[in-house]
């Protein structure tokens, strides 16, 4: 039995990835899963805070900020800006798992004493988005990176593994891979999967929204999350050989 779109239980949706889709970052991509979209961009300041200018090794930093711009769904978001909270719990989870995720890929003494500075932008949101603007700020940062090295201001790739992200669920007891939100919002168990091309994990963050899951079931959502994953690194080869 097929889901509700037609796809199989194994099946992404139709992925795109839009490199250089704004002009002034070092790097972009606009990446879609289906019907939600992420702009990623990456610019580069030439400082690092000051909790990493103080170490004992020079070495630069990424962080991530990330936002649902206010018509990316289905109610209007509150934009960000003066006399109102800059950032809401739920958000501030997605941007440091964003950032941390995108300090994995990269050795950040090759980097230098600057800092990559991700920002993932929800144009549209259908379930999805963490995964997906992990997925799009990686080619981001590759595009960052070598505009930088034809720059002359690094001297060495400091990329050392590519990563990707997928999200996997849960539905009627079944696993099912790459859920749009009518998936998400009725999903028993909710698994967002951050993987390097190597094989090793990120970070695995499963939940058990309406029941509980089993090692086999979880067994079951890791293997088709990282099959799922595999194909996104195809993906980004192809954005990337684009460039």
């Amino acid at each position: 039995m097929a889901r509700h779109d037609g796809r199989d239980y194994n099946q992404l949706r139709s992925v795109t990835i839009e490199t250089g889709y704004v002009k002034y970052p070092h790097g972009s991509a606009l990446i879609s899963f289906g019907d939600t979209r992420v702009l990623c961009t990456v610019q580069v300041e030439e400082k690092v805070p000051p909790f990493v200018e103080n170490r004992e090794k020079p070495q630069g930093w990424i962080t991530a900020e990330y936002a649902l711009m206010p018509a990316a769904g289905l109610v209007r978001n509150e934009r960000a800006g003066y006399g109102k909270a800059s950032v809401k719990g739920r958000v501030y989870e997605i941007q440091r798992l964003i950032g941390r995720s995108m300090r994995c890929a990269l050795d950040l003494e090759k980097l230098g004493t600057r800092t990559l500075m991700i920002d993932c932008d929800v144009i549209q949101a259908d379930g999805g988005t963490r995964t997906a603007s992990i997925t799009g700020a990686m080619v981001a940062l590759e595009m960052a990176v070598k505009k930088l090295m034809r720059e002359g201001k690094l001297t060495e790739n400091p990329i050392i593994k590519r990563i990707a992200a997928v999200s996997i669920g849960l539905v009627d007891g079944k696993p099912c891979l790459d859920l749009d939100y009518k998936e998400d919002s009725k999903a028993e168990t909710d698994l967002n999967l951050v993987m390097c091309r190597d094989g090793s994990f990120i970070e695995i963050q499963g939940t058990g929204e309406e029941a509980t899951f089993t090692r086999q079931q979880l067994n079951q959502m890791l293997d088709m999350g990282e099959n799922g994953i595999r194909k996104l690194f195809e993906l980004q080869d192809q954005a990337i050989a684009k460039l």
